[in-house]
């Protein structure tokens, strides 16, 4: 059976064939599989592999190693960082910061704080989707501890201005989280430059294993956290448990092959972006949503008016596309992001998500157009009909 072209690479990537080989070689019994933590020659040969991907993707967003913290995903390193700085710091404060645009692992988190008597504001973003730094800076207070912005969102691919709004924290006592997941891979990162406190990453957006991630915690001067849970004295006692050593070994050498391909990747989805805007624009009924924002390549968010984005989905059953969050689209609310910027509900349900990458082609991009536009063309007839 002949499978869709993948146009899901926001949702995840295909891992990497030289991300494979590594984690394969932490693995059987002829490889580095053991305890990082057993004091014996497996364990060490395992402990030596965690601590030289620690290094490699600390240098990965021009940190410190001792800064680098694993979790199992960006899920757990949000919730990490969110969760650990509201209970660690409450005494100086219980306002909470974040956008409306963020993913749920965010918004949900900060909406459980506030059960819990913090005080949450969520600046809605202009109709690109993007928070102006004037818009935190109205927003910050006395009491705020933390502020918690997206670097990249992944439904529109809309790029914030992290570094003009560390500068502004920078001058306030609240710190500064960053969901940095669909950043990693299209666009440099440095947490000096950016100013920011916390960052969150996960493996699997840049070519890497699903079930690893990690959480960027500033060391000097140090970020105090209270851990989401205990067991042990793991990860600077702030993610107890057995390091899983294959998937570090695999994040690590996933974010070695990002580091030296970035400019390749990057103008591969240029090309590509540039041809699948101009082809969809051509189509009558349908526009792309935050065109006119600053956005990363790979993904494009387009609508088409009038016409049903699951049925869109159905009829394009030759593309593996998303109706919006790959986290939220078992649902069939219309899109929080698309809605948070003022699209109608009927808009936003006319949505879908194209996103790209590595490995994508010319000719599946060109092939995507055509089949979007026949499914446009049949389901305007349908609903003509």
């Amino acid at each position: 059976m002949k499978r869709p072209i993948y146009l899901d690479y926001a949702a995840t990537t295909p891992v990497a064939p030289q991300v494979i080989e590594a984690m394969l070689a932490c693995m059987g019994i002829e490889g580095d599989f053991g305890n990082p933590a057993s004091q014996h020659a497996y364990g060490f040969a395992a402990q030596q592999h965690v601590e030289q991907a620690r290094e490699t993707v600390a240098d990965f967003i021009s940190a410190q190693p001792e800064e680098i913290i694993w979790t199992s995903g960006a899920t757990e390193a949000n919730n990490l960082a969110i969760q650990g700085m509201a209970h660690q710091h409450h005494r100086q404060g219980r306002h909470i910061i974040t956008g409306a645009t963020e993913h749920k692992a965010v918004l949900q988190t900060v909406k459980m704080l506030a059960r819990q008597g913090f005080d949450v504001t969520i600046i809605t973003p202009d109709h690109d989707g993007v928070i102006t730094p004037q818009a935190l800076q109205a927003a910050l207070r006395d009491d705020t501890i933390l502020v918690s912005i997206m670097m990249v969102n992944n439904e529109t691919g809309v790029i914030q201005d992290i570094a003009a709004m560390g500068a502004i924290l920078a001058a306030h006592r609240a710190y500064f989280h960053v969901d940095a997941v669909q950043a990693g891979g299209k666009l440099p990162i440095d947490v000096k430059v950016l100013d920011v406190d916390l960052l969150s990453l996960s493996a699997h957006k840049m070519y890497g294993p699903k079930g690893i991630g990690c959480l960027y915690v500033r060391q000097r001067p140090p970020v105090r956290l209270t851990p989401l849970c205990y067991g042990g004295g793991h990860e600077k006692k702030l993610r107890p448990g057995t390091v899983a050593t294959h998937q570090v070994v695999g994040f690590g050498r996933a974010a070695e092959l990002v580091c030296q391909q970035l400019t390749t990747d990057s103008a591969h989805a240029h090309k590509l972006n540039q041809l699948l805007i101009d082809g969809l624009c051509t189509i009558p009924q349908v526009q792309i949503n935050a065109l006119s924002a600053q956005r990363v390549p790979n993904i494009v968010n387009v609508m088409a008016q009038g016409i049903d984005g699951e049925a869109l989905i159905l009829a394009c059953r030759d593309l593996a596309v998303s109706a919006g969050s790959a986290c939220t689209s078992a649902t069939f609310e219309p899109s929080h992001v698309l809605s948070a910027m003022g699209l109608t509900s009927m808009q936003a349900h006319s949505s879908i998500r194209i996103s790209f990458g590595r490995w994508s082609t010319v000719a599946e991009i060109e092939q995507t157009i055509e089949v979007y536009r026949q499914a446009i063309i049949k389901l305007a007839h349908l609903a003509g009909d």
